[in-house]
């Protein structure tokens, strides 16, 4: 009876390890439910590498770290088309379903550049086509699209994306929703890749911006 019992209770404790992820899962194991959807990809940065699947646009070694769960960047001068150190990775195809990528960002020196920014940037065929950050703008912090007031450092950046679609939302650290600042239309997918960015920063000063756990996730039907 007591042995029957102990592997019962065995059964169990790795039934619950498996469902924290402590014990693991393959590579292709099934997407992880959360939230508004499936989980097909995160990052929360531990170190003291990247996952697999990321690339650099003009990277600039030195200029981008992993502390403490986050991910650093140093933020140059710069445009989107020439920004330095974009972390860019595939995206799913959204021809196919809805996708939902986020990203916790903040800065660890306060904004003082007009345009200094940082956030998510879509590319389509090799081009940036879009993006939601948080970015100076004559003083003030704001939500891009929308030009949305931001008080606060630490806000959650959420991009939902169909074929032809975009809604972005935003939620500001120690609030429970999402709120939406822009929706919009999209160019046909075409080898899209999701990227998170800062540029416009200063040339006299050093100003790291911070980014939290990114999710890639299947929205719910």
């Amino acid at each position: 009876m007591m042995q029957r019992w102990l592997m019962g209770l065995s059964l169990c404790v790795c039934a619950a390890l498996l469902g924290t992820g402590r014990l693991g899962l393959a590579e292709d194991a099934a997407p992880t439910p959360q939230g508004d959807g499936e989980v097909i990809f995160a990052d929360d940065f531990q170190g003291p590498d990247l996952e697999k699947g990321w690339r650099w646009i003009r990277e600039h070694e030195g200029y981008w770290r992993l502390r403490e769960n986050g991910l650093e960047i140093h933020a140059e001068p710069g445009l989107a088309e020439t920004v330095r150190n974009a972390l860019v990775r595939p995206l799913p195809d959204r021809d196919r379903a809805k996708l939902i990528v986020e990203v916790t960002v903040s800065n660890l020196t306060p904004p003082s550049e007009q345009y200094e920014q940082g956030g998510i940037t879509l590319y389509n065929d090799s081009k940036p086509v879009f993006k939601l950050v948080k970015e100076r703008i004559d003083g003030g912090l704001y939500i891009i699209p929308g030009r949305v007031p931001l008080e606060g450092n630490r806000v959650s950046l959420r991009l939902v994306l169909t074929a032809d679609r975009f809604v972005a939302q935003f939620r500001p650290e120690g609030q429970k929703d999402f709120r939406t600042a822009a929706e919009g239309s999209l160019p046909a997918p075409k080898n899209d890749e999701i990227s998170i960015q800062c540029y416009h920063g200063p040339t006299d000063a050093e100003h790291w911006i911070r980014f939290e756990k990114f999710r890639i996730l299947r929205a719910a039907p």
